[in-house]
């Protein structure tokens, strides 16, 4: 559904695989052809399904789909939730993304002594600077790590089955509620902490659980 749920989406694959096809090529897929692994009809039986659909005969389910703030010195922009996948990475697919990983964890708000409170440096602070701040609330960032990579991957269970498993992720339950994060090409070779930094390369994000990244690159 989109306009927050009234006005529902259908999906029609118009570019099929023909049962002729299949039988000519004796292939169960074609490269040239469309997947559609989100439509609920193809061009070929849509005349039959469609009137079903639009009269109450389609099974409804919930899919989990992914919130991505974008923080700046002084605003936040809350991008519109992603079903599928979304890829943080240089604009140029041949320039290295540099980026510093962590997990967020919200810490309580310090009581400033008297005298202090234009003073930032009460403010606990976290494995490499002060603590961060998300919709006013504090946020400590834990087991982060330095990243020269080819940019990172974030997919829902929707779409663990496309760009994330191409590259390389776990395979997900559509009706997951984790997320999967991916690093592209970590260059980790020269790294004294590799296998500590490879076992980061890849893992879920259960529900409730944030990423942050801090962007080093100049463009991205």
């Amino acid at each position: 559904f989109l306009d927050h749920g009234t006005i529902p989406l259908l999906g029609i694959n118009s570019d099929p695989m023909s049962e002729e096809h299949k039988i000519v090529k004796k292939k169960k897929t074609d490269e040239r052809t469309s997947h559609g692994a989100l439509c609920a009809c193809t061009a070929a039986n849509m005349k039959g399904k469609l009137p079903r659909i639009l009269h109450g005969g389609g099974i409804l389910s919930t899919r989990s789909r992914i919130q991505c703030i974008v923080k700046s010195t002084f605003s936040e922009t809350r991008l519109v939730p992603a079903l599928n996948d979304l890829l943080i990475a240089n604009p140029s697919p041949a320039a290295v993304s540099r980026f510093r990983m962590g997990s967020l964890k919200e810490v309580k708000e310090p009581t400033p002594s008297l005298g202090s409170m234009t003073d930032p440096s009460y403010l606990p602070k976290s494995q490499y600077g002060t603590v961060t701040r998300f919709g006013g609330k504090l946020y400590d960032v834990d087991n982060s790590l330095n990243v020269w990579s080819s940019g990172l991957w974030v997919s829902t269970g929707t779409g663990s089955s496309a760009a994330m498993a191409a590259a390389g992720g776990m395979p997900m339950d559509v009706t997951s509620d984790n997320l999967q994060y991916l690093i592209r090409e970590h260059m980790i070779e020269n790294a004294v902490n590799k296998n500590e930094m490879k076992d980061q390369n890849n893992a879920l994000l259960k529900k409730g659980e944030k990423l942050h990244l801090r962007w080093n690159s100049q463009k991205g």
